[in-house]
């Protein structure tokens, strides 16, 4: 499974640099994972709404850019659909199963996704009604495809 992760901006923290690094090794007996980094529009405070939608037009461009052709796109929105880790297993696994080897991840700007992205994924994908940062949801995303994987193999991992 070749699994890429397409992000905008640049993580800041060393300490979400370092957790994701982590959890990339951790994957590879697993899978190809690849962190595809577009970078960010500017978005000031107090940006009108037209403003908004065109820094997240803008980014959705870079976004597509980067999508592999043929690729299962699995969007990360709020609106999206929860699951819990074991469901999220099952689901990835079914995706392979199905004959999907490519697997693509997105994780929007401060903004959110613009819908053009949305609308071509395979699945929208929200971790909690809850707002987090976009660097931070980075390693969360990578933390549960490693979760994924070690309950798709039924070995152990803490809970």
């Amino acid at each position: 499974m070749n699994i890429n992760i397409i992000a905008v901006g640049k993580i800041k923290e060393k300490f979400i640099e370092d957790g994701i690094r982590e959890y990339v090794k951790r994957l590879k007996p697993y899978c190809n994972i690849n962190i595809i980094e577009v970078n960010d529009e500017k978005a000031p405070e107090g940006l009108s709404d037209k403003e908004k939608l065109d820094v997240m037009h803008k980014e959705g461009i870079k976004i597509v850019d980067k999508i592999r052709k043929g690729s299962f796109i699995i969007s990360l929105c709020i609106e999206g659909r929860q699951m819990d880790s074991v469901e999220f297993a099952r689901y990835i696994e079914d995706v392979m199963t199905e004959g999907n080897s490519n697997m693509t991840f997105v994780i929007g700007g401060s903004l959110g996704l613009n819908d053009d992205v949305k609308s071509m994924s395979n699945l929208k994908l929200s971790f909690s009604k809850m707002t987090f940062p976009h660097q931070l949801m980075r390693l969360i995303l990578v933390e549960q495809i490693y979760r994924a994987f070690k309950i798709m193999k039924g070995e152990p991992y803490h809970k």
